[in-house]
């Protein structure tokens, strides 16, 4: 069996035939059962971190299936929160076939994910993103985007400053023009597109803040208890999700449920009604879309297919 690691991975995924794989399984299909999610405690029992198993395969193709391990308080060990590891497999004989780093995966189908909604739901002349949140998919997203959209300014904000200087910084060594805000209302009031990739508990990103034509990419929370916005953004918007898994999972859809602000009959499209062009996304300059993703074990497979061809071509 075949060892992937970081480098290797991340390597074999380019963005635009990244984004390009994601869409082409989300039009065909494979099989996704509901992934399992457990809480891991400390002596203590209280809630330390998340324990997650996304299986997923097209029968007779391929078999796949990613553990992912969340532990949002790393920051304090100097780690990342999230790790993960993914094993391709068979899906005639079951035999494995190559384990790739499941950071590299997860990290880089996400942002492929976004900028995929992001070709049908944000406007075509877009021109500033504001990224909030400054980790690992945060970083990937100035590439994603610019394969879809011609993308010439980002702004990043984060809970910790510093950690978004140092983004931009990184990005403007890229030749990007990049900066770090410490005003989020004001970067939400300057942007065609926000993207939050962060954690949090606790709604960032108001709707008195977006402007007409905005499209709002929420990919960072993926549990009943993490939130990046408030109720009244799914209020009078056109919300639109990864997969219907993303109604029962995530907080920034069940609190408005909750408290009457939306239904999810109000749901326009999923992604693959997207990329199965059942649905045309944004339908006009002036709306305000809102993309809510939990992640889905569909792109880690499209992802990890991707990356064992390139690698054994």
């Amino acid at each position: 069996m075949l060892h992937y690691d970081s480098s290797q991975t991340s390597a074999a995924l380019p963005f635009p035939e990244l984004v390009a794989a994601v869409e082409k399984l989300f039009a065909q299909g494979c099989e996704v059962p509901l992934r399992h999610n457990h809480a891991i405690t400390d002596a203590q029992n209280n809630k330390i971190g998340t324990l997650l198993l996304m299986p997923a395969w097209q029968p007779e193709r391929w078999l796949g299936v990613k553990t992912v391990s969340i532990f949002p308080q790393n920051a304090r060990h100097n780690l990342p929160s999230l790790h993960s590891v993914y094993i391709l497999y068979s899906a005639d004989t079951g035999k494995p076939a190559a384990i790739f780093d499941g950071d590299s995966i997860t990290s880089r189908r996400t942002a492929a994910a976004s900028a995929s909604a992001a070709r049908f739901l944000s406007r075509k002349d877009s021109k500033t993103l504001l990224i909030v949140g400054a980790g690992r998919v945060a970083e990937l997203l100035p590439d994603a985007y610019l394969s879809v959209r011609p993308i010439e300014r980002f702004i990043i904000w984060n809970q910790t400053q510093d950690k978004a200087e140092s983004l931009a910084v990184r990005l403007r060594d890229r030749g990007l023009q990049a900066e770090a805000a410490s005003d989020l209302a004001s970067a939400v009031k300057q942007s065609d597109i926000v993207s939050c990739a962060t954690l949090s508990t606790a709604p960032l990103i108001l709707r008195e803040w977006l402007q007409a034509g905005t499209h709002l990419d929420l990919i960072g929370g993926f549990a009943p208890d993490m939130r990046e916005t408030d109720d009244a953004c799914f209020a009078d918007t056109s919300v639109f999700v990864d997969t219907e898994e993303a109604l029962m999972k995530a907080g920034d859809l069940l609190s408005p449920i909750a408290a009457g602000v939306f239904a999810p009959e109000r749901v326009r499209a999923t992604l693959s009604d997207l990329c199965r062009l059942q649905h045309k996304g944004r339908e006009h300059a002036e709306e305000i879309t809102v993309f809510k993703s939990v992640g889905s074990a569909l792109e880690d497979l499209a992802a990890a297919v991707l990356a064992y061809e390139h690698l054994n071509s």
